[in-house]
Parts: C-alpha cells; sequence; structure tokens
C-alpha cells in the first residue's frame, strides 16, 4: 500500500465554493421579474444538462414519456398476469387430468369431450378466495404495489421536468420538436454553449466549453471508467474450475454506485462535491472501516432481498424472451458487448450514443473474430445430433402433412417443438466449410474500432486464452441472461466478501484522483486526459508525462480518450499540456508518412480493398479505411494494378500516418480546425473523382438536406479519423514496448517481385505540386463529429495483421 500513500492528496484546479449549496436539488431558477423565459443560475447542472442530453437521444418529451407509461402498465401487467396464472388456473382440467362434466343445459352431447379455456378458469369468487387465503400472495402484492406507486410518483416528477427541458429546447435554444431529431448533439452543444454568454446558467463561469459539459453529464461514469481501467472493482473472479470469471451485472454495477456516489453513507455529499473528509489523508483508515460497515450493511439488504429481486428477474426474463427464443432459437448464441465490455473499452468523456456508435462498427468484425474460432469435436457431435434430429422431425412432419390428427397425439406439438430447436442450435456449432478466417486479421479490425487491445493480444489472436479474453467484453446473450439471473444471489457475496476488502484502496483512489474545477465540481482526474500528471512514456507521451506507473492510466486510455475527445469536439481547446502532446502527434505523423504510401494510391486502391475485404460499403471514409488496412497486404501480395510500380514494404501505421497527415495539412488549407463542418463538403477538390457526385448532389439539395448531409459525412470521417489514430497509436505503443519485435514480428514482409523505388517518389512529388494529392480533402483533419466510419477501417486493418501474421 506504499503507492497509495506517497501520492499527493486531493487537488483542486482553481479554488471555488461549490456549484451549488448542498440540499438545493431544484433543477431550473426562473428569475420572476424582467426575463421570465431566460434560465438563470440553475442549481444543478448536473441533473439539468443530463436531461438536455437524454431528452434529444430519446427523441423528445412524447416518446419519453410514452416510454415510461408503457414501463408503468409493463410492470402492473407482470405482476397481475402472474397472480392470475397462479391462483385462477385450473390446470387439472387445462392438463386433461381431470375429466370435465359437460351436461349442462345449452351444452352439445357432442362437443362433452372438448375442454374450454373458461373450463379451465376458476370462478371469480372462489379466485379472490384463494388470493386472499395466501398470505405470502398478500405480502408480495403489498410490495409490488408500494414499488408501482414510487414508480408512478418518479414518472409523474420525471413528467414535470421533462415538461420544463421541452420548454428549453423551444425557447432558449430555438429547436422545434419536429426538428429535434434533424439536430446532432454537436449542434445542440453548440446552442447550449452560446446560451450561456447570454444568459449565464453557471454563474461560476462566464463560458463554459465542450469539457465543461461532458464532466457534468459524465461525473460517475468518468469514475466507473477509472476504477475498471485500474481494476479497482473486484469484477474478475478466480472461481474453480472455470478459472478467471468477469462478473458484472447491472444489479451489481447499481450497488457500486449507490455506496460511492449517490445512495445514504456514499463518498458524495451532493451531485457534484466529494465529501471533504474523504480530501484529507489523515484518517484515512477510519474512512476506510465506516465504508466497509456501509458496503457490509448494503450487502445484508440485497440478501435479505434477494429472493423478492431473483422472483422479479425470473418473471421479467420468462416474458422478454420466451417468445423470442421460441422465434428465434438461435438468438440465445447471438453476441452482445457485455457491461464490463462497455466500461473497459469506453474512453474517458465519451458519451453513450459516442461508445454506441463506435461498438456497433465493431460488432461484425468481433463476431467474426469470435466465430473464427471452431472445435472440432463439437462439430463432428453437432453434425450428428442435427441429422438425428431432423430426421425424426422429418418423419413427424409427414405424417403431419399426410393426416392432421396426428397432431392430436399428446406431446406431439412439444416433440417438434423442441426437435426444430435442438436442429438450430447444433448448427450454430458447425462452421461454414467455405470460410477461411485469419484471426491476426480480424483482430486488427476489431481494434480499428474497439481502440483497446492488451498488448499480450497480438501475435496470439489465434490462442484460445485470447478468445477467452475477448468473450469477456463480447459475451453471448444466453450468458447474459443467465448472470442477470443469478445476479441477485451472487451480488451480495461479490459486496461482502470482495468490496469490503477494497475499502482502503477505494478511499485512495478517490482522495489521490478527484481534483476540483472551477464552474464543473469535484471530478475524476483522469477526466481531465492530462498528459503531465496520467500520461504513459510508451504511449507517446515521454518526457511529457511526471506520472507514476500507480498514476497512469492503463491501455493508453488517456492518450487514446484525448485524441477522441479532440476530433469529436474540433472547436475544443485542450490546455498546454495536451496541446503539446497533440503537436508532438502531428509531427510524428508527418515524419512517418515519408516513408507510407501516397494517399492519391491509397485512394485508387480502395474499390480493390473493400472487395478484398468483402465489405460492401461503398462510403468514402469507410473504403479509405479499408485501402489503410489492406494495403500492407497488397504490396506484400503482389496484388496491386502494374501502374503502381513503386511498392515498398509498409505497415498500417505508415499508410495511416500518411492519409493523416494529408488530412492535417488539408485542414491547414481551409482555415483550421475551428471551420464549420457544414462547408466540409465544399471543400472537397472539384477536380477529385471520387468526391465530384458527392458535391454535385450536394448542390441540389436544400439548405437543411445539405447541412444534414454534410454533418453526416462529416461525422463518417471524424470517426475514421480516429480509428485510423488508433492503429497508429498501438503500432507505436509496440516499437516502444517491444522493439525488438519491430524488426521481426510486427514488420511486413517485402513485395516478392520487382520493384522501382525512384518512380514512387517521383509520383509523389509530381502529384503534390499538381495539387492532385487529396490533401483538399477535408476528412475532420485534427477535428471531430460523430462516428460512423469505423467500419471499414477496423475490416482493412484485420486483413493487414492476418496476411502478416500467417506470413
Amino acid at each position: 500500500m506504499a503507492h497509495f500513500e506517497a501520492y499527493q492528496e486531493y487537488q483542486r484546479i482553481e479554488d471555488v465554493e461549490e456549484d451549488s449549496p448542498p440540499g438545493e436539488e431544484d433543477l431550473l431558477v426562473h428569475v420572476p421579474e424582467g426575463l421570465k423565459d431566460s434560465w438563470h443560475h440553475i442549481k444543478n447542472l448536473d441533473n439539468f444538462f443530463t436531461r438536455i442530453y437524454h431528452f434529444h437521444q430519446k427523441n423528445g418529451f412524447a416518446c419519453m414519456m410514452l416510454t415510461e407509461f408503457f414501463e408503468l402498465v409493463q410492470f402492473l401487467f407482470v405482476v397481475t398476469f402472474t397472480t392470475f396464472l397462479v391462483n385462477c388456473v385450473e390446470y387439472d382440467v387445462l392438463f386433461a387430468n381431470r375429466a370435465v362434466n359437460h351436461t349442462e343445459p345449452g351444452h352439445n352431447p357432442l362437443d362433452r369431450s372438448k375442454v374450454t379455456i373458461h373450463d379451465a378458469l376458476l370462478p371469480s369468487q372462489q379466485c379472490t378466495d384463494r388470493i386472499r387465503g395466501d398470505s405470502w400472495i398478500i405480502f408480495l402484492l403489498i410490495m409490488a404495489t408500494i414499488f408501482w406507486i414510487y414508480r408512478l410518483v418518479k414518472v409523474f416528477c420525471n413528467v414535470l421536468s421533462y415538461w420544463e427541458i421541452r420548454q428549453f429546447y423551444i425557447k432558449a435554444l430555438k429547436i422545434r420538436m419536429d426538428e429535434l431529431c434533424n439536430f446532432t448533439w454537436q449542434e445542440v452543444q453548440d446552442r447550449l454553449i452560446s446560451l450561456q454568454r447570454e444568459q449565464q446558467m453557471c454563474i461560476h463561469k462566464k463560458e463554459l466549453t465542450e469539457l465543461d459539459i461532458y464532466h457534468r453529464i459524465l461525473r460517475f461514469k468518468n469514475y466507473m471508467v477509472a476504477m475498471i481501467n485500474k481494476s479497482l472493482l473486484p469484477v474478475q473472479l478466480q472461481l474453480p474450475l472455470l478459472g478467471n470469471v468477469v462478473f458484472l451485472t447491472q444489479g451489481l454495477k447499481y450497488n457500486f454506485e449507490l455506496i460511492l456516489f449517490w445512495g445514504p453513507g456514499s463518498l458524495f455529499q451532493n451531485k457534484w462535491n466529494l465529501h471533504p473528509k474523504y480530501k484529507r489523508n489523515g484518517n484515512r483508515l477510519e474512512l476506510a472501516q465506516q465504508l466497509s460497515r456501509v458496503i457490509l450493511l448494503m450487502g445484508l439488504a440485497n440478501l435479505l432481498l434477494c429472493p423478492f429481486i431473483l422472483v422479479w428477474q425470473v418473471l421479467y426474463a420468462f416474458f422478454s424472451y420466451t417468445e423470442v427464443i421460441r422465434r428465434e432459437p438461435g438468438s440465445l448464441g447471438a453476441r452482445r458487448w457485455s457491461l464490463y465490455g462497455r466500461l473497459y473499452l469506453r474512453h474517458f468523456n465519451e458519451l453513450d450514443h459516442e461508445l454506441h456508435g463506435r461498438l456497433g462498427r465493431a460488432y461484425k468484425p468481433t463476431s467474426k473474430y469470435m466465430n473464427s474460432f471452431t472445435s472440432p469435436l463439437l462439430t463432428v457431435l453437432a453434425k450428428n445430433i442435427a441429422f438425428f434430429s431432423g430426421s425424426v422431425l422429418a418423419v413427424l412432419i409427414a405424417l403431419t402433412v399426410y393426416d392432421e390428427d396426428v397432431l392430436t397425439v399428446q406431446h406431439i406439438l412439444t416433440a417438434i417443438t423442441v426437435l426444430g430447436i435442438v436442429i438450430t442450435v447444433t448448427r450454430s456449432f458447425i462452421p461454414d466449410e467455405h470460410m477461411v478466417w485469419c484471426p491476426e486479421q480480424l483482430l486488427q479490425c476489431m481494434l480499428a474500432h474497439i481502440h483497446y487491445m492488451p498488448d499480450h493480444w497480438r501475435g496470439s489472436a489465434n490462442k484460445s486464452e485470447t478468445r477467452d479474453e475477448v468473450a469477456q467484453l463480447f459475451q453471448y446473450k444466453a450468458v447474459f441472461i443467465l448472470e442477470e439471473l443469478l445476479s441477485p444471489i451472487v451480488t451480495p457475496f461479490i459486496l461482502i466478501f470482495h468490496l469490503r476488502n477494497k475499502s482502503l484502496e477505494i478511499i485512495d483512489f478517490f482522495r489521490n484522483f478527484t481534483v476540483e474545477v472551477v464552474g464543473v465540481g469535484d471530478i475524476c482526474s483522469f477526466a481531465q486526459m492530462d498528459i503531465r500528471r496520467h500520461g504513459n512514456p510508451t504511449w507517446l507521451s515521454e518526457g511529457q508525462t511526471e506520472a507514476s506507473v500507480y498514476q497512469q492510466a492503463e491501455n493508453g486510455k488517456t492518450e487514446l480518450s484525448l485524441m477522441h475527445f479532440t476530433i469529436k469536439n474540433p472547436r475544443w481547446q485542450p490546455p498546454q499540456e495536451s496541446s503539446v502532446f497533440i503537436s508532438h502527434l502531428k509531427e510524428k505523423v508527418h515524419h512517418d508518412a515519408q516513408s507510407g504510401p501516397s494517399t492519391q494510391l491509397l485512394l485508387s486502391e480502395a474499390p480493390f480493398c473493400s472487395s478484398l475485404q468483402s465489405h460492401e460499403s461503398g462510403t468514402v471514409p469507410e473504403s479509405l479505411l479499408a485501402s489503410v488496412l489492406a494495403h500492407p497486404v497488397l504490396t506484400a501480395s503482389g496484388l496491386q494494378g502494374g501502374e503502381h510500380r513503386f511498392l515498398p514494404p509498409s505497415t498500417a501505421a505508415s499508410a495511416a500516418a500518411s492519409v493523416l497527415a494529408s488530412l492535417s495539412t488539408s485542414q491547414l488549407a481551409h482555415g483550421g480546425r475551428g471551420r464549420s463542418p457544414g462547408l466540409l463538403p465544399a471543400s472537397i477538390h472539384p477536380e477529385s473523382t471520387m468526391y465530384r457526385s458527392d458535391r454535385t448532389v450536394m448542390d441540389s439539395m436544400t439548405n437543411s438536406d445539405a447541412r444534414y448531409r454534410s454533418t453526416t459525412l462529416h461525422s463518417e470521417f471524424a470517426s475514421a479519423e480516429m480509428s485510423l489514430h488508433a492503429i497508429y497509436m498501438h503500432e507505436l505503443h509496440q516499437q516502444s514496448s517491444h522493439p525488438q519485435r519491430t524488426s521481426g514480428q510486427w514488420q511486413n514482409p517485402v513485395l516478392m517481385r520487382d520493384l522501382h523505388p525512384n518512380t514512387g517518389f517521383q509520383d509523389r512529388a509530381r502529384l503534390s505540386s499538381t495539387g492532385s494529392l487529396p490533401t483538399p480533402v477535408h476528412l475532420g483533419g485534427w477535428r471531430e463529429e460523430e462516428e460512423e466510419d469505423e467500419d471499414e477501417e477496423e475490416i482493412n486493418s484485420g486483413s493487414h495483421r492476418g496476411v502478416a501474421g500467417s506470413s
């Protein structure tokens, strides 16, 4: 624990009184006289900005309220329908275990053997008596009613709050509800920043920055990302027979947040300030004991509520997934990003929609990587089980077609359903015999979008250990459902036996890695993306950082988060230390671009590379990414056309540097990073055939359509640019961490045919002098917007790595 004690105590960026006095939780404070429609001195800016963000992401007031209304109805339905099934159905009659007397007047004697739904239902009076006679059912119904009333009150409060947010959008931001879907979050954020200059929403700062808004929306999420990055939260467990298992569910995450951030006895005294006692080093042991007691009480409370939560989880899962499983049995074999994966792969200061878009583009290559691992033993078993099950099913279907009375045989429908599910499940274990996978190539494709990858994955993509670690981030849906069902049972034991042991480390973490920022409050210091304080020398910050190993963020998260935020928010002015890092990276890119392929060459290869990658998307950024990632494969294999005589051995890093250098040059030529993204199409060079059609379409559009198109295109280029940076920075990190590999394992093979080394430099000089080099193509430079483009790069990156590794 020496490194915890050696680190300095809580720090302040600037001395400032807290943003709002404790206890003042109102969302908005209106000035009664004068501008009554203005918003001044908003007391809880965290809540305010978060609601503005959710209002935008959830498509406005009507959609949000309708969703909350149906959540209330859904809970009511689950409770009442379950009570009805347990107490009001005569199952002996329904299953024909007891005969039904149909001798009453009005019944057809020929229908005496038929059982109707009415026969299987108890009379209302008898059903009511059964419910009243069961004290356990009465207790559960009372608990459910209390919870439903609580949810009803919360929905009513949300209606009032979000109605005021609706008014804020209309009157302050000048965005009508029917136009909300046409605005990106960056555009809404720009209007918020402009509004701050006119109306002091935050009284402690004259102007807000993009980072201030992100800090308030993501205050607690940045802490969670940092604690996962530093392996502080006990989510990795060593279990007998299973080995290292990652367990993080919605319930467990909720308990972590309740204990640390906003529950009774939490470390924060309000939404924006850490309690003063946790900022001092003197009483850390006493505070750790207090936190340990809070965790113990929370664990015991979870243990007490375990039966009720478990019942609800089972019922909700049954009603949610049964029909989906019946209709698509293979859906359980589909994969999804785990909750742990979302925290592990998340950048500091990355909003939900940015993370969702990035991981969405990583879904296909990651699925392909996981599917590249097959078990020959399971394949043989699956083929034979599918054969036998299919044979029996074929006979039953044939008999049913011949005579439908076969369906009246007891359990025949059950047998047909079960056999169909078995066949579907077993076929998922049978690989496509025509597909050839290259794990290294696919892993590089993943990296282009997920941006984070442990060092030991490189060169080990074909190992089962690597596959198992990827599976912790990208789990089966069946595993997700099973973990959520087990969560009420497992969570109390994790809290009591694992999290309590981390109490002192948690206290030290919050003291050492919390800073107070003027106008924002207490935030996680990692969220400042301060290279000097949290940089890693092996991630291009050597000579710029003073961080010890304890202070460094793992896996280059500080550096990659800084680049991501800079690209996504092009008007943000980074602090001095961050600007130095970005300038250093630009210089490195320009230097490495000298040995890389020309951008013109990459652009001309884009269609072929997309085809080589089996990627059907034809968008400009994705095609360019495909060429960047596949170019080393082409130069090594000789697949390029004869017109490109200069084919030096190159890496994905050099190809990415070449493109990034052209982007930076293009941006400087068009007025710098602060230029409006709406002008992007006009900056496209008119002589470039790749962009001419886009510009022609743009000229024929209305202003609204043109703005939407240009924003979308800029977002794609920004995402592609970040993917290029991720590939480039990981390559340089490998060279810095493993210099012996740069001349061996990580270097691409030389092309096995005649080369003409002088021609390439002449061609590049000629292209640059004539202006045909696509430097006017503004791909986002060192700027931003959304993300939509990393798919292509991912696929191409995988291609390069796979061929290089296999060769």
